[in-house]
């Protein structure tokens, strides 16, 4: 008996030392998400209780500090732009004339009634700066195997505290997550679908949000076209071009 729970152990140890470290998982997926820059259209498609809603922008973003957004349909939406400089952000509405600041907690908010937090639209953080990471398992997910990953915030700043990914196996690339509060309640989960090879990196072409504290049928965020590493102009990511 005694020699049997060794071998277990052995067996045990055998399948978990050929997992890849939660850190090496985190650096892969940074590599194929994260960039330097990017300019890339959009839809997001709200499947509210009410109905659903389409909206088109353009984003330009350098790294995860500097990020700007103009809305290009529908009419009623078109020409709102936003501004994000490190942890704050405003808002020009054309209606009004006017532009709103957004910082702190605020930026936790839904944008447009949409499953999609303007921290969730405008950010770019690298995993690896942000989080701890562990593999807890495997699963066969979207026909594809996968590492499950779960990753701890290392700071108490960071909009969701507890990340549980299922990775790619092969492409590095997460195929679902759900996003947790400290306390362990499930505030949102995302599906990524339509992966592509662009360049030397895998990217979704279509992501699925879905916020689970409210109602509704989640967001789609589909990226109609996208390009990493440009020459983005300084001035773009000013409050003058806002007006």
């Amino acid at each position: 008996m005694k020699s049997l729970s060794i071998a277990l152990l052995l067996i045990s140890f055998n399948l978990y030392a050929q997992y890849p470290s939660g850190e090496e998982i985190m650096d892969r997926i940074d590599r194929n998400l994260s960039s330097k820059n990017r300019i890339l259209t959009s839809q997001m498609v709200i499947h509210g209780a009410r109905g659903d809603r389409t909206i088109e922008s353009k984003t330009w973003a350098e790294g995860d500090d500097k990020a700007y957004t103009e809305y290009l349909s529908p009419p009623r939406e078109a020409g709102t732009k936003m501004l994000k400089l490190e942890d704050q952000l405003w808002i020009y509405s054309p209606s009004t004339d006017r532009t709103i600041q957004i910082s702190g907690h605020m930026l936790r908010q839904s944008v447009m009634g949409s499953d999609l937090s303007y921290e969730d639209m405008m950010e770019d953080a690298r995993l690896t700066d942000k989080y701890h990471a562990a593999v807890i398992g495997t699963e066969r997910y979207q026909e594809r195997d996968c590492w499950i990953v779960e990753m701890n915030a290392r700071a108490a700043d960071v909009a969701y505290q507890i990340r549980k990914v299922w990775v790619d196996q092969q492409r590095y690339i997460p195929l679902k997550e759900e996003l947790y509060a400290k306390s362990g309640t499930l505030l949102k989960r995302t599906e990524l679908f339509d992966i592509q090879r662009l360049g030397n990196r895998w990217y979704p072409k279509r992501i699925v949000f879905k916020d689970m504290l409210k109602k509704g049928d989640g967001t789609e965020f589909i990226i109609e076209a996208i390009q990493f590493d440009q020459e983005i102009p300084e001035h773009i990511f000013t409050k003058a071009s806002l007006r």
